[in-house]
């Protein structure tokens, strides 16, 4: 009789959960390779977002054509890149500061780029219909990587594209954190590849998009570090979002701009400067509660998660970890934009709300399953919350004089000195020096302008139809201007040579 031998199993192997984590990241190389090198982009993908993308920069020109950007945001952007690009100090002349004394984003270097080929506010427009469009790219995979199959993860990625931020965002002007909100994304699917470069590299940019972007960044390198066992990527996300943050808000905006960070006056009743609101935070916790604990906050709440309520669960919003920066300082500020899906406050808290839809539906936890109600439920949201109703409730609004804002605009040859109204400056920001009509600091002399132009019967934002006219009657006065446009209430005086 044939004796049985023993299988030797008193081999050195590793520990279990090394084993796994070890298959786990040769399943994902292996992934890597097969969808990366062969078919970076997912056909049905590459079609929602190029067509998402062609329907965000359509309704940003319109409505900019439509003279219903302002020179808050858009208007300083444009003329702080623009100035960059023509190698001036990119100081925004409406605002009287270097832009780095705003929110430290240096990425508008690198978007100055563009405009060294051709100098057009286009180009903002392109980029953040691009980079929130993009977004959907990273999260398709996020959700393979999940487990997901090739279905889920399309309907996962077209309700990110109908949550109504992001339409609406893309009608407010142009904020440059747009550009991170993909690389953000990117960055959780190099760390979950290990793929520590191209971590560090996304991180790196998504610092340079907005100070306060680094506090999202630190959190999100906790929630990698305890929740995701990625020791390396959440280490470097810590120290990098902690000591650009420091050096962001204690030096560079600082040296640019004495008073330090503007935005700290939204706080007020927490101190007068960062250092302040930071210790209050801990001594007068009482405060914090009333804030967090208010049908205000509750609102907002709502609003960021009932678009994709259908995915969430109790079970999986670890990644709403990364998050509590956002909701924190936006749930203390005493703005209400902070509060809202139309502005970009709550911009940073969306990858991570997408993450958790992505954990609890691979989890098997999501409420609601079937891909056709997913997509009737993004949509309802959508329809409910996006701003679409302004093309014909609001930016209609100023077409009584629009053709003849044009032809006014049109004689403004030179790079001169202009004052005009908030809604006409981001059309003539291309230039050293802009402003635009303001019931803070309202206009008590013409020299140092080359430009008046007037709309008396659309006097703009932060000004009325009493400042307008004073300074249509400071013009007139004035022996230096000549009237050289008027129709339809619009006004261009220009300086005589």
């Amino acid at each position: 009789m044939k004796t049985v031998q023993k299988l030797n199993l008193s081999l050195p192997i590793a520990p279990f959960s090394q084993l796994m984590q070890t298959q786990k990241v040769q399943a994902w190389q292996k992934y890597l390779d097969r969808t990366y090198l062969q078919k970076i982009v997912p056909p049905a993908i590459a079609r929602i977002v190029a067509i998402n993308s062609l329907i965000f920069f359509v309704c940003s020109s319109v409505r900019h054509l439509l003279f219903q950007s302002t020179a808050l945001d858009l208007g300083y952007f444009d003329q702080a890149i623009y100035l960059i690009s023509q190698g001036i100090t990119p100081i925004v002349s409406f605002w009287g500061y270097h832009f780095m004394g705003g929110h430290a984003d240096w990425i508008l270097y690198g978007v100055a780029v563009f405009y060294k080929l051709y100098p057009s506010v286009y180009w903002l427009f392109a980029i953040q219909a691009i980079s929130l469009s993009m977004g959907a790219l990273p999260i398709w995979h996020l959700a393979r990587q999940a487990g997901l199959n090739a279905s889920q993860a399309n309907t996962i990625a077209l309700s990110y594209l109908l949550y109504p931020l992001l339409f609406n965002l893309n009608l407010f002007d142009f904020h440059p954190e747009v550009i991170a909100l993909p690389l953000i994304l990117t960055a959780v699917l190099a760390a979950r590849a290990d793929r520590v470069g191209w971590f560090t590299f996304c991180i790196v940019l998504i610092l340079g998009c907005r100070d306060a972007l680094s506090l999202t960044v630190a959190a999100m390198g906790f929630w990698l570090l305890v929740f995701e066992k990625k020791r390396q990527c959440g280490t470097i996300a810590i120290l990098l979002g902690g000591i650009w943050f420091a050096i962001a808000t204690q030096l560079v905006i600082p040296y640019f701009r004495p008073g330090g960070v503007e935005s700290v006056a939204r706080y007020g009743y927490l101190g007068t400067s960062l250092a302040e609101v930071v210790k209050n935070l801990f001594l007068k916790p009482w405060l914090i509660l009333e804030k967090l604990f208010s049908i205000d906050t509750l609102f907002y709440v709502f609003l960021l998660v009932i678009p994709i309520a259908w995915g969430l669960s109790l079970r999986s919003l670890t990644p709403l970890v990364a998050a509590l920066p956002t909701f924190v300082i936006n749930i203390l500020s005493e703005s209400e934009s902070q509060r809202n899906l139309v502005h970009q406050y709550s911009l940073p808290a969306l990858p991570f709300l997408v993450l958790s839809v992505i954990s609890a539906m691979a989890a098997g936890k999501g409420w609601i399953k079937n891909s056709r109600t997913i997509i009737l439920w993004s949509l309802m949201a959508f329809l409910a919350l996006a701003k679409y109703g302004f093309f014909w409730e609001k930016y209609l609004d100023r077409l009584d004089t629009w053709q003849a804002t044009r032809e006014a605009i049109a004689q403004v040859h030179s790079k001169g000195a202009v004052l005009t109204t908030s809604y006409i400056a981001p059309h003539l920001t291309h230039r050293p020096f802009l402003e635009y009509t303001n019931l803070v600091a309202p206009p008590t002399t013409l020299n140092q302008f080359d430009y008046v132009l007037l709309n008396l019967r659309h006097p703009g934002w932060a000004s009325s139809l009493e400042l307008a006219n004073q300074v249509f009657q400071l013009a007139q006065k004035t022996p230096q201007f000549q009237l050289q446009y008027e129709h339809d209430q619009v006004y261009l005086f220009v300086k005589k040579d």
